[in-house]
């Protein structure tokens, strides 16, 4: 799963979890305050009702209803009490003859409750309260029907909702676009990159969060690192060649020795081993030439790069004249400018070598790339080109002056996973070599 993914699922199911909380307390709030008011009503209702008690001349207290509410007066109104004074039980007029069971309370006591079964089976909020009046125990118990407050909340509940979905979609978009702003350093450092593999660009180069400097810093060192081996690498091998050069030189000489004339063979096997050791060593100061200075992963334009790299060929190859016909595009390709060189150099090596006078060299970019280089040389028999073309077969080994060179190609198009053939050239009539890399 993506990061991108990943945060949003996360924040989603955060931004619910607190929505759906914020709800339900919301809708808690709003009942809680709606009863409250009821209470406070109830309350009030229930001191009208207590004030009209009065002791009669017996001493015992009367109840005067003409000076309560109308609504206590009225059939099934929803507002109902029950007054308890001693014995005797008073129920109000909107009751009409149904009845409520609310016990009386002790003096002091206050009980503040739902009951489901009202006089038409609705729900009913109850205050029911004890105290003393003129030294009389009196209970009364107020209620309120709770049916349309109970709808006016399903209203308000309703519309809260939606208005709560609507904010957590809202907030879901907002949250997802952020996250995705948040990661975009990510994309730029990713598609630099891809620009870095491409050669195009040296280091990462974009400005990114703090949290992720780091990264692209240890990154960008790795980079620098990795040049810097590879350029000691190259000078390490250049210089190598360059320091064996004398010693080879002295052995040379050691084998044309007159102190080793009684011994011809061995003289013989020092001079092939020591003109074996100056083959390789003349190899690698050839590769050493076609590499050049170069940096690491730079960009590898075929048209400027096969302009160099055919003057190079005609200095070394100064004793022909050589036509070279190239036919390559003019843009960057996805490759390393590094590996491209050697590649196609070591062909072109190879080419010049054994060419008479021409050299064609081709490059097609369509779904594959297909590296084709050509000459009008001598070219080899098909049992050599099979040998040529044998995997694992160092061709050095296998047919003299197709050397080192070939042995490379075939590293670096395996590398790419791309695939060398070699044949006879069907228009100039000496060896073809081809490399297709997969896109």
């Amino acid at each position: 799963m993506s990061l991108q993914r990943r945060l949003n699922r996360g924040l989603m199911l955060i931004l619910s979890a607190v929505f759906v909380g914020h709800w339900l307390a919301a809708d808690w709030v709003i009942r809680a305050v709606a009863e409250k008011q009821m209470t406070t009503r109830l309350q009030h209702d229930a001191d009208s009702l207590i004030d009209t008690l009065q002791p009669n001349g017996d001493g015992l207290l009367e109840f005067d209803s003409s000076h309560i509410g109308t609504v206590y007066g009225q059939a099934f109104s929803g507002h109902y009490f029950v007054l308890h004074i001693g014995p005797r039980t008073y129920y109000s007029q909107s009751l009409q003859s149904e009845t409520l069971p609310f016990p009386a309370l002790p003096a002091g006591t206050v009980q503040l409750f739902h009951h489901t079964d009202g006089p038409q089976k609705q729900p009913l909020l109850v205050l029911n309260r004890g105290l003393q009046r003129f030294g009389h125990p009196v209970s009364i118990a107020i209620a309120e029907d709770l049916t349309d407050i109970g709808r006016d909340i399903d209203h308000i509940r309703l519309a809260y909702l939606l208005l709560t979905v609507l904010v957590l979609l809202l907030a879901i978009g907002l949250q997802t676009g952020d996250v995705r702003r948040a990661l975009h350093p990510l994309q730029a450092v990713r598609a630099e990159l891809a620009e870095i593999a491409g050669g195009r660009k040296p280091q990462i180069q974009t400005r990114v969060p703090l949290e992720i400097k780091p990264l692209v810093g240890e990154v960008n060192r790795l980079l620098l690192l990795v040049e810097r081996r590879l350029y000691q690498s190259r000078t390490a091998i250049g210089n190598l060649a360059h320091s064996l050069k004398t010693p080879l030189a002295m052995l040379f000489r050691l084998a044309e020795s007159p102190v080793l004339a009684a011994d011809p063979e061995l003289q013989q096997q020092l001079q092939q081993q020591a003109q074996k050791m100056h083959e390789r060593i003349e190899r690698e100061l050839k590769r050493a030439r076609l590499s050049g200075n170069l940096q690491s992963a730079s960009v590898f334009n075929p048209q400027e790069e096969l302009d160099a790299l055919t003057q190079l060929l005609r200095n070394i190859y100064s004793e022909k004249v050589l036509d070279f016909q190239i036919s390559v595009p003019d843009r960057p390709l996805n490759f390393d400018r590094e590996d491209m060189l050697e590649l196609i150099g070591n062909l072109l090596d190879n080419a010049c070598k054994w060419a008479e006078r021409c050299v064609v060299v081709e490059i097609e970019c369509t779904q594959t790339m297909r590296i084709t280089v050509e000459d009008d040389g001598p070219g080899c028999s098909a049992a050599e080109m099979q040998q040529l073309s044998r995997r694992g077969l160092r061709l050095d080994e296998a047919v003299q002056g197709h050397g080192l060179g070939l042995a490379i190609v075939r590293d670096i198009a395996e590398f790419y996973r791309g695939k060398l053939s070699i044949e006879r050239s069907p228009r100039l009539g000496g060896l073809r070599v081809s490399v297709q890399f997969p896109r």
